[in-house]
């Protein structure tokens, strides 16, 4: 496994950021690719409501990796720091610790919903006539959890550890993977969403296991480390966690923003629309994660890089990095928002035939919905930021507004005040009052503080 010459503390930052944002933006949207070939494929090989059904199960998994993010972010972070310091033995107890914490979670939301998929089905919104089809699909989609978080958490520690061409690499060949598998079991093998569900779990299980046999035997310095059971050492592995957690806390709050995005939209969509409006919102819902995984890209791409300055105590160093990531933020929300609003139909073609209700809602609803992509990207990579120098008290509140604050009031008044089209604009108005908060914060901090306090 060859690794990177990266230098975090003196290469130039362009250089430096573009060695991190190119592999993992590519590695990104490769994983998005798992998703959406497996929408493509059911949308035009079993139907719109098995894109709804996909939709109703995908809401809690959103939330389980929110959890591995949040661990992966903290877990990352943590070691830059410990790097930074000459402490190579706290950075691999750190990330051993985390995979474990994520594991022992994942196995447990198994154990909580697998027994009895008819009530997680209820629980998430389903309709009767839905039901068949999310069960038949939610054990699989549910079982690649552990996998995916593996790959999380892990791919942030390979990055640290100078691969981000081998991280990269953990998403494509999954996803390409992925494309394969889908099209032989849902056409030639005509096995429906099942055959769906088992392709992604298969993909998914090859992304996790590749990302953990680096961290076994190809890793240079943060390789797995052995985890004591005595009290003393135990105490320890959950203040570590907890410490984790603290710093990474927004990054759940990021991921289950999704999840909450996906249940509002399915509930709203279903109550005004039916069945056709919680299709079409199924489509939107495939793109959406390539957008937060934009935003994802540029902020873990940023953070390395900002995490061990901050811990060598280079300051203009961070304040150059953060701010060069903020206007890759702002041009790819414009570029992804010019995509939705002169393209919609080619977009949602690609999962639905055109004269289908479905359809003809999304490739409507579209151009309202991309309304929020400048910001939305804008305010994930700011809140990697604080996250990065630790400021962890701004990362959870910026986090809880865009995503339960106002995301949820907004999805209820929208809708009463411009009807249909409000369930659409309703992510769009929680995106830009987040970054109307942020923008203020730091003005009004800026007579006395520059961008780096």
């Amino acid at each position: 496994m060859q690794r990177d010459a990266i230098d975090l503390g003196s290469v130039k930052i362009p250089r430096l950021f573009r060695a991190y944002l190119v592999p993992t933006l590519l590695g990104m949207l490769s994983l998005c690719a798992v998703t959406a070939t497996d929408g493509i494929f059911v949308g035009q090989g079993v139907g719109s409501d098995a894109l709804a059904a996909v939709n109703i199960c995908v809401s809690p998994t959103m939330v389980i990796m929110g959890i591995s993010m949040m661990l992966g972010v903290g877990a990352s972070v943590v070691s830059s720091i410990h790097l930074a310091n000459g402490n190579v033995k706290a950075a691999r107890l750190n990330i051993t610790q985390a995979i474990a914490a994520a594991t022992v979670v994942v196995l447990l939301f198994l154990a909580l919903t697998l027994p009895a998929p008819e009530t997680t089905g209820r629980l998430l919104g389903s309709s009767d006539s839905l039901m068949g089809l999310v069960t038949e699909y939610m054990p699989w989609i549910f079982a690649c959890c552990l996998f995916q978080s593996w790959a999380a958490i892990g791919l942030f520690v390979v990055r640290l550890d100078g691969s981000p061409k081998y991280a990269m690499w953990c998403n494509v060949i999954p996803g390409l993977l992925n494309a394969v598998l889908d099209y032989v079991f849902i056409f030639p093998l005509d096995m429906g969403l099942r055959g769906a569900g088992i392709a992604t779990c298969i993909s998914c299980a090859l992304g996790g296991i590749m990302v953990i046999a680096y961290l076994l035997f190809g890793a240079s310095v943060l390789r797995f480390i052995r985890i004591k059971f005595s009290r003393k050492s135990l105490a320890l592995s959950l203040r570590n966690i907890g410490y984790q957690c603290k710093i990474g806390i927004s990054a759940l709050l990021g991921e289950a923003t999704m999840g909450v995005l996906m249940l509002m939209g399915n509930l709203m969509f279903m109550r005004y629309l039916g069945d056709d409006g919680v299709g079409a919102f199924s489509i939107a819902c495939y793109y959406c994660p390539f957008v937060f995984m934009i935003g994802n890209a540029i902020a873990q791409s940023a953070q390395p890089i900002i995490s061990y300055n901050y811990g060598l105590g280079n300051h203009r160093r961070v304040v150059a990095t953060e701010r060069l990531a903020i206007l890759s933020a702002i041009g790819c929300g414009l570029l992804v928002t010019a995509a939705f609003i002169f393209i919609p139909a080619a977009m949602v073609h690609l999962f639905l035939h055109g004269n289908s209700p479905a359809a003809q809602i999304a490739v409507e609803g579209f151009p309202y919905f991309s309304a929020a992509f400048v910001f939305f990207i804008f305010n994930l990579t700011a809140i990697g930021y604080f996250q990065s120098v630790e400021k962890v008290a701004l990362s959870i509140i910026f986090a809880l507004l865009r995503g339960v604050i106002i995301l949820v009031p907004s999805f209820l008044v929208m809708p009463i005040l411009f009807g249909n089209t409000g369930i659409w604009l309703a992510l769009a108005v929680s995106e830009l009052l987040t970054s109307a908060s942020i923008i203020a914060r730091y003005l009004l901090s800026r007579p006395h503080h520059r961008l780096h306090t």
